[in-house]
Parts: C-alpha cells; structure tokens; sequence
C-alpha cells in the first residue's frame, strides 16, 4: 500500500494544514471523533499525541492534556485499538507524535508493525537523536515504510538541515522558535529563519509550527513553507464547554475551511 503522506505531498504542495492532538483528550474516546470530523473538513494531515508524562517540547497547554489523557486511561495498545477502528473510514494521513520512551516501552518493532496494521502514514520522535536513528533504526522504518519526520529550529545549522534533507522521506518539521509549543510569541518573529529555510532549495517539503493560532498566522507560515501545524491553539478549542465535533468545526470556521464534500 502507498503511504498516504508521500502521496499527499505529490498531488497538494502548498498552504498544507496539519492538526496535533493529545489521543484521549478530553475524553478517552474523543480519538476517533477527532479524527473523523477533521478528516472530513479541510485538513490534510494529522499528527496523533501520544499522551506521556514529562514532554519536553510540550507548553503546558498540551502537557495538561497529555496529563489528562493519560489520567483517562489512554496508552499505546489502546490507541492503536482505536485506530484500527477507523482504519477504513479515515482517508487522510495519520502521524504518531510522541516520545521514544513510549515506543521503547511499547517495542519498536511491534509499534512499525501497529502503524502498518492502523494505515499510520509517519512518525516524529523529537527526542529521538538523529546518529542514533541513522544508525540502529533507520533500515527498519523503511523496510516497515514509516518515515520518520525529522525537527530543525532556528539554531539548527545548514550543515544539519541539509543532512536531515538527505534523511527525510516526507517532510521536515520546522519549529518556529526554540522555546516550547503555545508560547506568546508570534509566528512574525520567525520570518527570517523561515526565509532562509526556503532560500536553501531543500528537496524535502517544510512545515512549520509552534506559534500558529489563527488563519492569519496561517497565511503568514505558508508564504515561507509548505504548511503548517497547529496544535496548541486547537486544543484549547476543543476543551471548552459543549458538543466535542461543534467545536472544532467552530474552530476550523475561524480559517474559513469548510466541508471537502460540500
């Protein structure tokens, strides 16, 4: 089966949007909801949180609902099991987002083999060092045909970025600044390192996020890159009071998406 993000990115490539969220927040089984209603409106990927208890790269609104996640009883085997429920349904390319520890627990290999039996199209393991990938794990994503997505911020050097070029077989997570997720500083703040990102002429798509909240922050990433994630902005829609699926079409309205099938 061809992955579902390599052939996204040969038939879309531009003004990309992608949507991070905790699995199992607000409820344990907001999962599928989740998934469903984005896949149906104007999002082209997704990036599915592994719920862990001390993320690093993670501002405290997706720590809390990583806190709260794991509270409700989400992990691995159970997200999975979800997934493979709407394995069918869903057309849109799914990514796992999390912590090595987790897939060390879990088993690196029977995570690959989870992935290819849930249609998960990627994964980003931010600290998961790059040497270490290249040399011990690399031939056993490929074989499993899970690309790894790679982080570059603004102190990553051009010799490090054209490396992870050479590495990445389907796009580059480029974080808009080096502090962590939902801080208060504006995406505008990162409009030179983006720029120089686009001057190098990389083979590999860029998407940005961190510090993306609205459709203007939006427009302004995509001048630059590919495509943007939002993350913390959303769940943060989607904890608030009232029907779970309301609220995010409420937030994905604030973009103008509408329905695909409209």
């Amino acid at each position: 089966m061809k992955n579902k993000l390599k052939q996204l990115f040969e038939t879309k490539k531009d003004n990309l949007l992608s949507i991070y969220f905790s699995s199992g927040f607000p409820t344990l089984e907001s999962t599928t909801t989740i998934i469903e209603t984005l896949g149906e409106n104007h999002v082209d990927f997704m990036e599915v949180g592994i719920p862990f208890s001390d993320p690093l790269a993670d501002g405290p609104t997706i720590q809390e609902s990583s806190k709260i996640a794991l509270d409700n009883g989400m992990n691995l085997k159970l997200l999975f099991n979800q997934l493979y429920n709407i394995k069918e349904s869903n057309t849109k390319p799914l990514i796992m987002m999390g912590y090595w520890n987790s897939v060390l627990q879990f088993g690196v290999e029977n995570f690959l083999k989870a992935c290819v039996k849930t249609n998960i199209s990627g994964a980003i393991l931010p600290d998961l060092p790059l040497e270490i990938y290249e040399r011990k794990y690399q031939a056993l994503f490929e074989s499993y045909n899970i690309p790894m997505v790679f982080l570059i911020t603004p102190h990553t050097s051009e010799e490090r970025i054209r490396k992870i070029d050479q590495l990445s077989n389907a796009f580059i997570y480029a974080v808009s600044s080096s502090s962590t997720t939902g801080n208060k500083t504006g995406i505008e703040g990162a409009k030179e390192y983006l720029q120089r990102i686009k001057n190098y002429q990389l083979k590999s798509p860029i998407i940005t996020g961190f510090n993306i909240k609205n459709k203007e922050d939006y427009q302004f990433a995509c001048q630059f890159t590919n495509g943007v994630v939002i993350g913390s902005a959303f769940i943060k829609a989607i904890n608030k009071e009232g029907d779970l699926k309301k609220n995010i079409l409420d937030f994905l309205s604030e973009f103008e998406l509408k329905p695909r099938n409209l």
